[in-house]
């Protein structure tokens, strides 16, 4: 079974045979025990120190349809490369770019992906209401703007309603979260512990949907929520919205509870706060094991992982653009 291998520490990328070497370099340039990682096995990789390679391990990586992604020492995302496209679809790609240049088609489907976050988002607070967080001021609030989603009639007042719903949500961080506090929303940097891993999180969420968009026949770069622009892959942005909630808060939220990331697994620097190494490993590890489990799926009536989900978001999509089903987000019921 293919897996996904994340280098948190710098060093060189070579091939051996059908084989991938990783040396891991200290910042003496001391090289430590390398790693062998069979071809056959490896799904994506994702780099968060730097990485010494070349042309032919790229070629090596792209002729197996491996993605890497890179992160910056400050965990921002950076880009990716992406292996040449395989499942090309003439037909697909016009009708998407056709759905996105259509004003009323664009903004059904990108009104569907914020239905689909809302309602992902208030499904969480409904978790943890049941569970004597009081949090039925912040729900009504939510229930309020989430009726404004159908009123907006344009991608711009769109944003705006998906601002507030978001902003309201994050509000009740601070109830859910015991023994640290969000406060407001901060990017680039992020201020405290909670909004570092939002962060760290929901950059693995998109990488993961891009993975996903990457085994179907949709372009990447020809979003409907998000507005298409140079150097990235807007429609990941899109399908991540609705799996945030699901993958990165809930993930958030038992990791800080049940004490499995603390304060020493943050750095303070000058340009914010960052996780060390041992937290982004702890994160890392529960993000891979979320990713795995599986529930029973309604609609195909059998188990699916969390991963696969995504994969089958990008099909219901597919389907919308060809005219065959109407595109519904997935929404959990738990």
């Amino acid at each position: 079974m293919k897996k996904t291998y994340y280098l948190f520490n710098p060093g060189r990328l070579s091939r051996k045979d059908n084989t991938l070497k990783f040396v891991p370099v200290d910042a003496d340039g001391k090289e430590g025990t390398p790693r062998y990682l069979p071809i056959e096995g490896v799904d994506d990789l994702y780099c968060f120190g730097s990485l010494d390679t070349n042309s032919s391990v790229m070629n090596f990586l792209g002729k197996h349809k491996i993605s890497v992604h890179y992160f910056d020492y400050y965990e921002h995302y950076t880009g990716s490369f992406y292996p040449k496209e395989y499942l090309l679809a003439g037909k697909l790609r016009v009708a998407q770019a056709i759905a996105y240049q259509n004003p009323t088609t664009r903004l059904l489907i990108a009104r569907r992906f914020i239905i689909g976050a809302a309602a992902n988002m208030q499904k969480n607070l409904a978790y943890y209401q049941r569970r004597d967080k009081e949090l039925r001021p912040v729900i009504n609030e939510m229930e309020q703007w989430t009726l404004k989603i159908t009123e907006a009639d344009d991608i711009e007042s769109l944003m705006g309603v998906e601002g507030n719903i978001r902003q309201i949500y994050y509000r009740a961080f601070d109830t859910i979260i015991n023994d640290f506090e969000m406060g407001e929303r901060t990017r680039r940097p992020p201020e405290n512990e909670v909004n570092a891993l939002i962060s760290f999180g929901n950059m693995l969420c998109y990488t993961a949907c891009l993975d996903q968009i990457y085994h179907t026949q949709l372009d990447p770069t020809i979003s409907f929520l998000h507005e298409p622009g140079y150097r990235r892959f807007s429609l990941a942005l899109d399908l991540a919205e609705v799996f945030k909630p699901i993958l990165v808060d809930r993930l958030i939220f038992r990791l800080f509870n049940k004490h499995q990331i603390k304060d020493d697994d943050f750095d303070w620097k000058v340009k914010g706060i960052v996780l060390k190494p041992k937290g982004k490993k702890t994160f890392v590890k529960a993000w891979e094991e979320r990713l795995g489990e599986t529930i029973k799926h309604r609609t195909i009536g059998r188990k699916v992982s969390y991963k696969h989900l995504i994969r089958i978001e990008c099909y219901k999509l597919t389907k919308h653009l060809l005219d065959i089903e109407t595109y519904q987000p997935f929404k959990i019921w738990w």
